[in-house]
C-alpha cells in the first residue's frame, strides 16, 4: 500500500509515521508514504492557497487549483485508481468496518484542509470518500487523517506481531473488547479473575465473550443491535 497525505503542515504528521506500528510496518515494507505540501503547487505569486468565499461570510476557503494539481501529481503515474479521502466534519462517521474496507486498497490519498472549508469543486470532482472522526471541530484534517491511517495500516497482513491482535480488538467483532489482566495475579488486593488462571480455554473464551457483551451493553448500547449475537444472547438483551 502507498499513502499520500496532502497537507499544509507536513511537520504535524512526519513524527507519527516514524514511530511505533507505522514505523515497523514501513520496515517490513508493508506500506510507503509521501507527505505533500500542496502550497508548493500554488500558482499564486504569493503562494496563497485560500481566498474569500463568494457571497461573503467569515473565514477563508481553500482554492481548487493547488489541490487539483497536487492530486494530479501523486496519481498520474499510478496504475490503480486511488481512493481520495477528504477529512471533514461533513463526512461519514468513521468506524472499524471502513478501516477494513480501506485496508484492501493499494493507494490512498488524504486531503487535509484548514480554514473555513474547501471549494465545493474539490468535493465534486476529486473525492471518493469524505470521512469524519467525530462530531467536533479540529483545526485541520491532519489529526483525523493520522487516526484513519493508523487504524488502516495495523490491519495490513503481518503488520502486527500477533495475528490474532487485530481481529480481537474492540469493534472488530462488533463489540467492545473484554477486560485484560497481566502479572501480578494480586495487586494491592485487586485479584485477577480465577477463570483466567484456570487454564480452561473454553471457560476463558466464555468469560471473555460475556464480559465483552456486558461492557458493550453498559457503554455502547448502539453497537448491540449490529453485533453478531447468538439466539441465547439476543434473548438475554431482549429481557434487559
Amino acid at each position: 500500500m502507498h499513502i499520500d497525505v496532502l497537507t499544509l503542515f507536513p511537520e504535524m504528521i512526519s513524527g507519527v509515521f516514524n514511530a511505533s506500528i507505522l514505523q515497523k510496518a514501513q520496515e517490513k515494507e508493508k506500506f510507503s508514504y509521501q507527505l505533500v505540501n500542496f502550497r508548493d503547487y500554488s500558482k499564486n505569486k504569493h503562494m496563497k492557497v485560500d481566498d474569500y468565499p463568494y457571497g461573503g461570510g467569515a473565514g477563508m476557503v481553500l482554492t481548487p487549483q493547488p489541490v487539483f494539481d497536487a492530486v494530479d501529481a501523486v496519481t498520474k503515474k499510478k496504475q490503480t485508481k486511488p481512493r481520495i479521502i477528504l477529512m471533514c466534519p461533513q463526512g461519514e462517521p468513521y468506524n472499524q468496518q471502513k478501516a477494513e474496507e480501506l485496508a484492501e486498497e493499494d493507494h490512498l490519498v488524504f486531503i487535509c484542509g484548514h480554514y473555513e472549508g474547501y471549494d465545493e469543486r474539490i468535493r465534486q470532482q476529486l473525492i471518493t470518500d469524505e470521512i469524519s472522526i467525530g462530531d467536533y471541530v479540529l483545526t485541520g484534517g491532519e489529526l483525523g487523517a493520522m487516526a484513519v491511517i493508523d487504524s488502516v495500516v495495523r490491519l495490513l497482513p503481518d503488520v502486527l506481531g500477533n495475528t490474532e491482535s487485530a481481529p480481537e480488538d474492540s469493534f472488530s467483532t462488533g463489540l467492545l473488547e473484554h477486560p485484560h489482566y497481566t502479572r501480578p495475579a494480586d495487586f494491592r488486593g485487586m485479584k485477577v479473575p480465577d477463570v483466567l488462571l484456570s487454564g480452561n480455554h473454553a471457560k476463558i473464551d466464555e468469560w471473555r465473550r460475556r464480559e465483552s457483551l456486558k461492557r458493550t451493553f453498559e457503554r455502547r448500547k448502539d453497537l448491540i443491535d449490529e453485533a453478531d449475537l447468538t439466539e441465547e444472547e439476543k434473548k438475554l438483551f431482549d429481557e434487559s
